[in-house]
């Protein structure tokens, strides 16, 4: 399957690219972002942990946060665009 994901802030840089176009066997979120932490090591532990999705992490799909969907359960279709926004902090 064919996922689009867009990355912006921090992750941007931990990628390397604004946007890549991935082939995946993933078939829900959490699978795409493991994928996602184990293809980018700078990513591990900041898409995911013990409980879902990292911290304020933003993930969407058709921009909506993946959160009032099914979490990491949220299922994928061909030609998906994930967009992924690490939280900010400041002031």
């Amino acid at each position: 399957m064919r996922i689009e994901c867009r990355f912006y802030g921090p992750f941007r840089e931990d990628v390397g690219e604004k946007r890549i176009v991935r082939e995946t066997d993933a078939r829900i979120v959490g699978e795409l972002l493991s994928e996602l932490s184990a293809a980018y090591p700078a990513l591990d532990g900041r898409l995911l942990d013990d409980d879902g999705i990292a911290g304020s992490t933003v993930v969407t799909k058709a921009k909506k946060d993946v959160r009032h969907l099914d979490g990491t359960a949220t299922e994928l279709n061909e030609d998906d665009v994930i967009r992924l926004t690490p939280s900010v902090y400041g002031g």
